[in-house]
């Protein structure tokens, strides 16, 4: 909830969505590290690169969507690809890794995708 008591908009989560997506274009290591997919010295397999490549494109591509869809079925349609992605990617990553990070992974996921949902609700409303 922002400081004034209101749910988050679907628009400044898909703005913190392509931020990171942005970030982690840039630094791999910010999503493969908290994941358990770095090496024991901390370095980014290229083909985890590869790999992570897709996941950072879509949360860029979908955050800028809800960031800039005008109120209606444009941003309620970028925001249940968001929220389809956050549980694709809980339902999908996170039962294959390592069990040491399954539980931040899962919270992360279903977070977002619980923030997601809360916004979009909340505007229902208005």
């Amino acid at each position: 909830m922002s400081p004034a008591g209101r749910a988050p908009a679907p628009g400044a989560v898909g703005a913190a969505t392509a931020v990171y997506g942005a970030l982690v274009a840039a630094r791999p290591g910010l999503l493969a590290k908290p994941s358990g997919l770095t090496t024991p010295d901390g370095d980014v397999p290229r083909d985890t690169e590869i790999c992570l490549r897709p996941l950072v494109w879509r949360d860029l591509a979908v955050g800028i969507a809800m960031a800039t869809a005008p109120e209606g079925p444009a941003l309620r349609t970028a925001t249940a690809v968001r929220i389809a992605s956050d549980l694709g990617d809980a339902l999908l990553l996170g039962p294959t890794l390592d069990r040491p990070y399954r539980p931040k992974v899962l919270a992360v996921s279903v977070g977002w995708a619980a923030l997601s949902v809360i916004g979009l609700y909340a505007r229902r409303g208005k």
